[in-house]
């Protein structure tokens, strides 16, 4: 059955499904630590081994050709449960082995993270965690991820969903500079009149309204000002410069708001959201290394799994 199949088709074949998935050569030889040379030299052979072109290429992108589409639509279902055969070697081994593929956003990153990659590699030292960061709403399975993280309720409802940190606290902060030279809101509707600092979605490049809650009521504006941004750090830091007035999860400034660096108004308005999760197919057969992962990362306090 398989003695007409050479290693080198093999190769192929997953290079193949890699620049499928990828739509770039770049990433895919990357992945294979091979360059992006070698490996459109292989998807030639390929090519000129089934006799049709499976690829469109153009300076520009790469996309599959309606038999490439079709090929792929055999191959990496293939590929996928050979995976599964050889990671159910993994059972008997001391320790899991393999790659993990999470795409998760930039808070998410910092947040769950950054500060546990050691812990992580030192407690798995036999699997390669390779992390991809982008504030883009991905679907894991198309993009060929095993996981992603993302806040609970963007979480799609057939997803496997492990809590990893406990709610969020969004609050309203500016510098002391700031505060000195307007007078501190006493509701939210007073932010109308201040210097706000507006962030962006990465995904859709829409701006979040402000979210306000007190006493069961809700309240929702739309607030402008000179700056708008799209990653956390940087509202941090444009409010550390006296820019204005920033929405910034709490538990990111615990330093600035003890120091008094930051100074926090509304707090009687400012709510809780749900937190991130680790989430996953459930209808695929997961990798030893990515129960290893989830275990990992499942936060003790709510082991809540849905």
């Amino acid at each position: 059955m398989f003695t007409n199949i050479a290693p080198s088709t093999v190769l192929e074949l997953t290079g193949f499904v890699l620049v499928a998935r990828e739509k770039s050569f770049r990433r895919a030889a990357a992945f294979l630590s091979v360059t992006p040379s070698a490996l459109s030299h292989a998807l030639r052979s390929l090519e000129q081994r089934v006799g049709v072109r499976l690829l469109h290429r153009t300076t520009r992108q790469v996309g599959l050709t309606e038999a490439g589409q079709v090929f792929y639509g055999q191959v990496e279902p293939a590929l996928h449960a050979i995976g599964v055969a050889l990671d159910s070697v993994n059972e008997f081994r001391d320790h899991p082995c393999g790659q993990v593929r999470i795409n998760v956003p930039y808070l998410a990153a910092e947040m769950v993270l950054s500060r546990r990659f050691g812990e992580f590699s030192r407690t798995y030292p036999d699997i390669r965690l390779d992390v991809a960061i982008n504030d883009h709403f991905i679907d894991i399975v198309e993009g060929g991820y095993d996981a992603g993280i993302r806040l609970g309720d963007s979480v799609g409802k057939e997803m496997v969903a492990v809590r990893v940190t406990p709610d969020l606290r969004s609050v309203i902060v500016a510098s002391p500079a700031y505060w000195a030279a307007r007078p501190a809101p006493r509701t939210p509707k007073e932010l109308l009149s201040h210097s706000c600092i507006s962030f962006r979605a990465g995904s859709s490049g829409t701006l979040y309204p402000w979210e306000f809650e007190k006493d069961g009521k809700t309240l929702s504006l739309q607030l402008g000002g000179p700056l708008v941004l799209d990653n956390n750090d940087m509202m941090i830091a444009a409010a550390l410069d006296g820019v204005g007035v920033a929405p910034i999860v709490e538990s990111t400034i615990e330093k600035e708001l003890h120091e008094g660096s930051l100074v926090q108004v509304l707090s009687e308005w400012s709510p809780r959201f749900p937190g991130f999760f680790l989430y996953y197919s459930g209808r695929r057969q997961n990798s030893s290394a990515l129960r290893a992962l989830v275990d990992f990362l499942r936060l003790r306090a709510d082991p809540e799994e849905n």
